[in-house]
């Protein structure tokens, strides 16, 4: 293979993964604070805490926000956008779990599975992102949204910085709500090679007023 077909490949790797997978998240997210406000005022309070409504959020205030991260961590626990890892080949004869698994099978890890498991989570199909308020480092394996170890996903931290400045900034210059006559926002799921929504999110919004001059 030509190294600029090779680079071409990966570059379009890189930009598919890395846009399609952000707004996926976002709408889950979203969609999860319009059934749960008082999540959504929580964040709002944070970021009237921590950083005001005088600027627009930046990259260096995230590490202010942790309760917007235990957000980002809920949503990315309870809808990956990839429910399925990539495939991995087994390096050798192994044993897992009681089976016998040979040299060079294909193996799938079903990260949906393993991050809605009742043994590893408490009520794991609620919503609640202060479950992460301490979790501890061996509980790092629970979550798979990025895969983990040598095969993790190499854009993870540019992923939760992307995805802490979106939706914080959502959250601190428009109010949201539902639109009328929807009690709940459909929560079902379009299950493919990547995890969307079956009916796109569809709210109303409008700037905060005292962040208008910074969003114009």
């Amino acid at each position: 293979m030509k190294l600029t077909t090779f680079l071409t490949q990966n570059m379009q790797i890189m930009l598919i993964a890395g846009t399609e997978t952000p707004y996926l998240t976002l709408e889950w997210s979203m969609s999860l604070l319009l059934n749960n406000p008082n999540t959504m005022e929580m964040i709002s309070n944070e970021i009237s805490t921590h950083i005001g409504f005088d600027r627009l959020l930046q990259e260096n205030d995230l590490g202010k926000l942790g309760y917007l991260q235990n957000v980002i961590n809920e949503s990315l626990r309870l809808y990956p956008t990839l429910p399925l890892l990539l495939p991995h080949e087994a390096s050798e004869d192994i044993t897992v779990g009681g089976y016998s698994v040979p040299r060079g099978t294909m193996l799938m890890v079903n990260a949906w599975a393993i991050q809605r498991d009742p043994v590893l989570w408490d009520e794991p199909n609620k919503f609640m992102p202060e479950r992460f308020d301490k979790i501890a480092d061996q509980d790092r394996y629970k979550m798979l949204a990025f895969g983990v170890g040598r095969r993790g996903c190499p854009g993870v931290n540019l992923g939760y910085r992307i995805l802490g400045l979106a939706l914080g900034t959502l959250i601190q210059a428009f109010e949201w709500e539902k639109k009328i006559g929807i009690e709940e926002v459909d929560m079902t799921a379009f299950y493919g090679l990547s995890m969307a929504k079956l009916k796109p999110l569809q709210v109303l919004c409008k700037p905060c007023s005292n962040m208008i001059t910074h969003i114009l």
